[in-house]
């Protein structure tokens, strides 16, 4: 029988893995590639497979791409001229020239004028220079989504693993409960136990089976995460998991920074891309205080009452005078965005440093854990539940001694198994933590 406290705990852990689990980036997916129906054994490099393709918030980063790329597109494109076409001295009558009296031959005042805008001062640069780093943001955008949709399966897959095991260990101390119940029977039979004593053992085993019911809902549950993250239409939880907990936690952690010049985790990458768009903003607004001229290039003609036609051409420029309006209210504003920045881009740099830290510790704890359980625990308690139920079937234990034994074992097999998913998420968590790009791969992302 698994002890109240025991119980808690492991409700607790299966809790503490939820929103994790729902909180990572949401897809549609077919397990294996095929319908989720079908229980096609899914791999764990499958169903990262799946989730880069058609996971939702990752396709969402993608277009975030196109949107960029896009914004850098307007800021190339010159303002367009603006043409014009006055037309003045239009009277009824006296309006007839010696030319005749059509409309271009009548007295009138017709202006065809067309005018250009012209930004100086860098202002297109700056720009420009604010679009390419959006883009260059939205890109790393994408990295850090696919990192932390990597880490998010990862986690998801282990998770499952572990409801799993937790199922097999149920049932299993509800089997050998139900064995030691049989042997009771035959005792009770011959007057050598109490029947208080088998019902207590039926008891016990049926509280294990239970236990392992409400498991499965659990695991269940668990496969259901992975399913959203891979995109299934109908999640279910019907995937069938073709790996194992013992081939998860023999994955090595990735050693040391990485080795790459000039790599940096994608989204320290994306934060030092903002900071740079908005550097670029405010000398763009500081720019804006310079005003931009309006070159005018115009054509009037006029027929006169008599001679030749008066055709003229003329050519003007304007421009804003900065007199009460000098930007300063967008200049402050965008200095105080590139203060936000660069606060936000040490806080992102900051906590890359601490994700590396915390993974690697909780992998060390965890990996001396599961070796501790593996090594020694977990093998004495098997040899003390054997030795036990051994002499209990010889009259030589009590009934106390039995399921005590027996609820020792069971909660050290789930807390064996609890480690090993510990040790195999702290090494997701490294691996996500320690994932860098460099400029080349940032750049030839599409």
């Amino acid at each position: 029988m698994v002890s109240f406290a025991s119980k808690q705990r492991l409700g607790r852990r299966a809790l503490a893995w939820r929103p994790a689990l729902f909180l990572c980036f949401a897809g549609v997916c077919v397990c294996g590639g095929a319908p989720a129906s079908t229980n096609a054994p899914l791999s764990l490099a499958q169903a990262r497979e799946i989730a880069f393709e058609k996971n939702w918030d990752l396709l969402a980063a993608r277009s975030g791409i196109d949107a960029a790329a896009a914004q850098l597109i307007v800021t190339k494109e010159f303002p367009n001229p603006t043409a014009s076409w006055s037309t003045t001295k239009i009277g009824p009558h006296e309006a007839a020239t010696t030319f005749g009296n059509g409309i271009w031959a009548r007295s009138y005042d017709t202006v065809l004028a067309v005018n250009q805008l012209f930004e100086i001062a860098g202002k297109r640069r700056d720009r420009q220079a604010a679009a390419r780093a959006g883009v260059r943001g939205a890109k790393a955008r994408f990295h850090d989504a696919k990192r932390t949709l990597d880490q998010g399966v990862t986690k998801a897959y282990i998770a499952a693993l572990l409801t799993q095991e937790n199922v097999r260990i149920l049932n299993e101390s509800a089997r050998l409960l139900n064995h030691e119940a049989e042997i009771a029977q035959a005792r009770l039979k011959a007057g050598d136990l109490s029947d208080s004593d088998t019902k207590q053992i039926e008891i016990n085993a049926e509280q294990y089976a239970l236990q392992a019911k409400s498991a499965e809902t659990a695991a269940v549950q668990a496969r259901i995460a992975i399913e959203i993250l891979m995109a299934v239409p109908q999640p279910q939880g019907t995937c069938v998991l073709a790996g194992s907990l013992e081939e998860m936690v023999r994955v090595p952690p990735p050693i040391g920074p990485a080795s790459t010049p000039g790599a940096e985790r994608p989204d320290v990458l994306a934060a030092e891309a903002d900071l740079r768009s908005a550097e670029a903003n405010l000398r763009l607004q500081k720019a804006v205080r310079i005003p931009d001229p309006t070159f005018l290039v115009q054509y009037e003609h006029e027929p006169p009452g008599g001679g030749p036609p008066d055709d003229t051409i003329g050519i003007g420029f304007s421009f804003p005078l900065p007199l009460w309006n000098l930007n300063g209210g967008n200049i402050k504003a965008a200095q105080a965005s590139v203060d936000q920045f660069e606060d936000a881009a040490g806080k992102v740099r900051t906590q890359k440093e601490a994700d590396i830290a915390n993974a690697d510790s909780e992998f060390k704890e965890a990996h001396g854990r599961w070796l501790s359980y593996r090594d020694q625990t977990a093998p004495k308690s098997a040899k003390v539940r054997e030795s036990v139920a051994f002499a209990y079937e010889k009259g030589g234990a009590s009934l106390v001694n039995l399921l005590e034994a027996e609820r020792t074992d069971n909660d050290i097999r789930l807390a064996t198994v609890q480690a090993m998913s510990d040790t195999a998420g702290a090494v997701a968590d490294l691996a996500a933590a320690r994932t860098v790009i460099t400029e080349t791969e940032l750049r030839s992302q599409k």
